[in-house]
């Protein structure tokens, strides 16, 4: 087991709510001691220095970061983050520490989230965000299904629902990762922000024309009268090298 960075070790934690891990010398302490008991291997390491007392719990399972654990200020509760490729897949909060050990254990075993949420149901998975851990292509066809659910949810606004049928029948458009800003649909080439918007394409209200713009709400490129054409008119402004979208983020170029 690896002792975490001395920071990890400050004790500033409420005594009302945490004697035992006061008493430990700390949350790191606390989480090996624990584990220990349990004889559950964990290799612990520092947590975010902005996060006061959090520790990490490491993970040699390929795209995840540590499980963030740190304490609550105002009642005894440790809560927990997951990232994977940036993107927090499961988040949650344990009063035992037990409890943190042993989803820290799974965690780091590279346990897939639902099933971690079964064993544990104080933890949360978003199954958008669940989606991003099994890779780009399941992020965006997630991505997809939320963008159709808001479209036929908003039946006051069509020109948005015709824009999204429009975009996700066109197949170099639908292997993006689409995202919304004040409605305007943008198409990312990366499933993590800050997004590289590719394209963009935004509806108007009452039947006014579709805008084609370079990036999300700037850039205007043209506009057309149906969102078929405003998809065909992106498409002719679209270079034929991007897609799919790739995990993670990229840096615009200059």
């Amino acid at each position: 087991m690896v002792r975490p960075v001395s920071q990890c070790d400050n004790v500033r934690v409420n005594s009302e709510f945490y004697a035992d891990v006061i008493e430990a010398g700390g949350l790191a302490n606390a989480l090996e001691q624990t584990a220990a008991g349990l004889d559950i291997p964990l290799v612990l390491v520092a947590g975010r220095k902005e996060i006061a007392d959090s520790v990490g719990i490491d993970t040699t399972a390929a795209g995840r970061l540590p499980l963030l654990v740190f304490p609550r200020a105002d009642a005894r509760g440790f809560r927990l983050v997951g990232r994977s490729r940036e993107v927090d897949i499961l988040t949650g909060e344990a009063r035992e520490l037990g409890d943190v050990v042993e989803a820290g254990a799974a965690w780091a075993a590279g346990t897939p989230a639902p099933v971690m949420r079964a064993a544990q149901p104080f933890l949360q998975v978003d199954a958008l965000a669940e989606a991003h851990e099994l890779g780009p292509e399941a992020a965006v066809a997630a991505q997809w299904d939320r963008l159709k659910e808001k479209a036929a949810d908003t039946p006051s606004f069509p020109e948005f629902g015709r824009l999204v049928e429009a975009a996700y029948a066109e197949p170099r458009l639908r292997r993006l990762f689409p995202f919304t800003s004040h409605w305007t649909v943008a198409f990312s080439s990366c499933t993590d922000g800050p997004y590289h918007d590719e394209i963009a394409i935004a509806p108007q209200y009452g039947g006014g024309p579709y805008l084609v713009l370079r990036h999300a709400n700037t850039g205007m490129l043209g506009e057309s009268a149906t969102a078929e054409e405003a998809v065909t008119l992106a498409l002719s402004h679209l270079p034929e090298s991007v897609g799919p979208a790739v995990a993670g983020f990229t840096d615009r170029p200059e």
